[in-house]
């Protein structure tokens, strides 16, 4: 959860759905294709949010209708992306929005992979992150629809996820939105709102002082709630076909290049 983040939870005392949009800066010294220092990211937090299929259904309903809106109000500047720039492109997305998104667990998309008859860089194993390879994979095999990828192992991701206590396995509500081209669009979950686990698993992790205040926030109780994040920049390349990041951004800064 990014301060952005913090703020949606601050904001859900006094209302139900808040969101943000802004710039969004990333500490990791990545280098891709779909990776910048700097980008842009619209975050949102829904109050009395109790099921991961009510936050994916409105993660599925913000890409349809801001697709359909940027085809109506911008055509020609969509087509020209499609001609030019990504042949084939319009087809696949008048694909992704006729069709429901498909949901699968991180256990089934493991499982999918190992069977799978390519060759990966980095081998795909219960309990280890699905990689930019793994997750274009997967949404080929779902016939290049938009797939939900849910319920990761509780070490994969961080302490406020909702521990769904689903005994050896240990895993969280979390949910990964992966689209074609792209990978990994959308990244939310349902947050642990009850006091003694976060306070277990702030334990576990050695950040129970670090945190503290966090842990204030829930002492004298919350409600169920949930919120996921989505990269504008990844957006625009995945309904306009862009294959490089850097290309659907003014100014761009990517690690050793963040100048203003």
């Amino acid at each position: 959860m990014t301060v952005r983040g913090l703020e949606n939870f601050f904001k859900l005392k006094a209302f139900t759905q808040v969101f943000t949009f802004g710039p969004t800066f990333r500490a990791e010294n990545s280098q891709s294709r779909r990776h910048l220092a700097e980008f842009y990211m619209v975050e949102a937090e829904i109050s009395f949010l109790e099921s991961l299929q009510d936050l994916m259904q409105v993660m599925e309903s913000l890409f349809k209708t801001t697709a359909m809106t940027v085809l109506s109000n911008c055509p020609k500047d969509v087509e020209l992306c499609h001609k030019f720039l990504a042949p084939g492109q319009k087809d696949r997305l008048e694909h992704m929005l006729k069709n429901n998104f498909l949901i699968i667990s991180y256990t089934e998309a493991v499982e999918i992979l190992k069977q799978a008859s390519q060759n990966f860089t980095f081998t795909p194993e219960w309990g280890a992150d699905l990689h930019t390879e793994h997750e274009k994979y997967l949404v080929k095999h779902c016939g290049d629809i938009p797939v939900f990828v849910i319920n990761y192992p509780l070490v994969l991701k961080p302490f406020y996820m909702r521990d769904n206590e689903d005994g050896p396995q240990h895993t969280v509500a979390a949910v990964d939105l992966l689209v074609p081209g792209v990978g990994e669009l959308f990244g939310g979950s349902l947050r642990e709102e009850r006091y003694h686990l976060l306070e277990q698993q702030l334990a576990r992790l050695g950040l129970t002082e670090a945190y503290q205040w966090y842990l204030d926030l829930r002492r004298f109780g919350s409600v169920p709630h949930g919120g996921f994040g989505m990269g504008f920049e990844r957006y625009l390349q995945c309904i306009l076909g862009i294959d490089n990041i850097k290309d659907v951004i003014p100014f761009p800064r990517f690690t050793h290049s963040c100048l203003l």
